[in-house]
């Protein structure tokens, strides 16, 4: 699935109220709206409309993300992908973080756990991030049965930086660099070159299309002009 940056808001608000204020789960359109727009622990600050929000529940209920709850005289709405991604606890914790705040290195996700999930240390933060990256494919390398492929994805390292960053990948194709995915991790290629982004190799072929016809048609060119000069004549 791809979401967009307004559809990974809302889910990620979600989530985190769900867990960190549980007893005013699930969340009216004005509380969640509120939510999408906290200026705290959001990375980058939005402001959505009512009416932006509404659009991005209705997609996501679509696809089954989230659901309304109508026990109540207002309509309440709490999301569902615990279930749908047959995620664990500390998995439904680190994307919440992703979805919320944007690529973060695991010491990063751990410092800003405490709310969500206690972490016992940085170890456990990437065997989280390991798992949620090698979803799709068994220890051998092998499609796997849980899970419909990788949920996040280690970024190419900054310069100077000590730890890698990781982002989802709900929303698509990452920017940044995207180094290896978790099937990747699991299963290196024997001269260990990484796994492309996806997209990239298609783009990289239609560059290499387009330079090849630019050769064709120079080639021609010079062919044509070649047959325009006398024989003999001096140059002017």
């Amino acid at each position: 699935m791809t979401l967009d940056a307004i559809q990974i808001r809302v889910l990620g608000a979600l989530i985190e109220k769900e867990i960190a204020t549980p007893e005013g789960y699930p969340l009216s359109l004005n509380s969640l709206l509120a939510a999408c727009n906290q200026r705290t622990s959001r990375e980058p600050v939005m402001e959505l409309t009512e009416d932006a929000v509404r659009q991005a529940l209705h997609r996501l209920e679509d696809a089954g993300l989230t659901a309304v709850v109508r026990d109540s005289r207002v309509a309440k709405y709490e999301h569902r992908i615990r279930t749908v991604l047959n995620l664990r606890r500390d998995e439904t914790a680190v994307l919440c973080l992703l979805f919320l705040r944007g690529p973060q290195t695991p010491g990063e996700l751990r410092a800003r756990a405490d709310r969500l999930y206690s972490f016992d240390g940085l170890d456990a933060v990437e065997s989280t991030l390991e798992r949620l990256a090698g979803r799709g494919v068994d220890s051998a390398g092998e499609p796997g049965t849980r899970g419909t492929g990788p949920l996040v994805a280690m970024l190419a390292r900054h310069p100077g930086s000590r730890e890698s960053r990781y982002a989802h990948l709900l929303g698509g194709p990452v920017e940044g660099g995207l180094r290896e995915s978790g099937a990747a991790r699991l299963r290196p290629s024997a001269d260990s070159e990484t796994t492309p982004v996806p997209g990239v190799a298609a783009r990289l072929a239609e560059l290499e299309a387009q330079v090849a016809a630019l050769r064709t048609a120079l080639a021609a060119l010079e062919q044509r002009l070649a047959g325009t000069e006398k024989p003999g004549a001096a140059p002017e």
